[in-house]
């Protein structure tokens, strides 16, 4: 299980994800000698706080660049063992073009993993998510499904349209030759919706539950459930994964694979869940839906329809749409045995700690969020 002297480089490491997997890099992981923070945006205090983490037992480096950039991406990948790539444009607002959405998630990809090749970089993890399946326009369940299920959806969504090419490209290159004559092993893993502190749609129910006068919105119906997965625990599947890409017996199994990502969690819709998580600091959620689904789906076509019209003249962005409501709506849930088989996967923390810790920190933000939106 050692990973000697590895080089590890994580994308999109200053993000809500690709953060705790530093940290867990930095303090769970057996011998790493270098660990390579990647994004378009630096966190400075966030790095302050891995400098006083590492401590001097793993070199910490921090390159400021963009996927598209290729000088930066051939110095960042010079030395690797590793690639865990997190980065990705995930676009609910309409605050990106589709163009640009594209190029980062997946030309982007492409252009690292390309790069990594030429690199001679043995390993490379990509973070797709489980939206990359579903749900389908007819928002068909699925209740514990698990790699080999098979489910017929066309993706709506451009973000889980690109992840899914992304991840089939990376998928295809296990196996690929490098120049030094070894080969590399490919995986991707698809977590379930990730919660946890920092998470910034938390914070966007959070905002809309102050609004809204301490009430949250529901938006899911109560029996469509799902099973999200605590942020520390789908870190902690890359770490795992990154030590049986490197072992004999245990890379030839995972290489060239995808698996999906839970904990113990419990079952429950969306909405259920924001309330789970805050009902503690005052806040409550309606027993149903503020009207019946089918006039939500309707209301949701006519905002799509001005969109449509006002396109020429002023940029309009829906607040919904039929597939968000499609999703929010549709009891999906998927099971990780096959990582617990394939490489030992197994959650680092219980559902009770999750839950605390992530109460914890809505708490802290409470106030701040409040005279924030006051402000505005």
């Amino acid at each position: 299980m050692s990973v000697a002297g590895d080089i590890y480089l994580v994308t999109g490491g200053s993000g809500f994800l690709g953060k705790v997997i530093i940290g867990l890099l930095i303090e769970k992981a057996c011998n790493v000698s270098e660990v390579r923070l990647f994004d378009r945006v630096i966190d400075a205090e966030h790095v302050e706080s891995l400098q006083a983490l590492v401590g001097g037992r793993v070199k910490l480096k921090v390159i400021q660049g963009d996927l598209r950039d290729k000088e930066v991406l051939w110095k960042a990948c010079q030395g690797v063992g590793c690639v865990i790539h997190t980065a990705a444009l995930i676009d609910v607002w309409g605050n990106f073009s589709n163009e640009e959405i594209e190029a980062v998630n997946v030309e982007g990809s492409q252009l690292l993993l390309e790069t990594c090749i030429r690199q001679n970089v043995k390993r490379f993890i990509y973070t797709s998510s489980v939206e990359v399946v579903g749900p389908n326009a007819r928002g068909d369940p699925i209740c514990n499904g698990d790699e080999d299920t098979v489910y017929v959806s066309k993706l709506k969504f451009l973000y889980s349209r690109t992840k899914y090419v992304a991840e089939q490209l990376i998928l295809r290159a296990n196996g690929s030759s490098l120049p030094n004559g070894e080969q590399m092993v490919t995986s991707a893993l698809r977590p379930m919706y990730i919660y946890g502190e920092n998470s910034r749609f938390l914070l966007g129910h959070l905002d809309e539950g102050i609004i809204n006068g301490n009430v949250l919105l529901r938006t899911s119906k109560k029996q469509a459930h799902v099973n999200p997965v605590y942020v520390g625990n789908a870190a902690w599947a890359h770490v795992i994964l990154a030590r049986a890409m490197k072992e004999e017996g245990k890379k030839e199994i995972v290489g060239g694979k995808f698996y999906y990502i839970t904990d113990d969690t419990p079952h429950m819709s969306y909405s259920d869940f924001n309330q789970e998580l805050m009902s503690s600091l005052g806040f409550s959620l309606p027993p149903h839906l503020p009207m019946p689904l089918l006039l939500i789906y309707f209301v949701a076509y006519l905002m799509k329809m001005l969109e449509f019209l006002l396109r020429p003249f002023v940029k309009y962005v829906p607040k919904t749409s039929p597939h968000l409501i499609t999703m929010l709506n549709t009891r999906f849930i998927f099971t990780s045995d096959k990582g617990r088989n394939d490489f030992d996967y197994a959650p680092l923390y219980s559902w009770e700690v999750a839950k605390g810790k992530t109460i914890a920190w809505l708490a802290s933000m409470v106030q701040e969020r409040r005279e924030f939106l006051n402000r505005k």
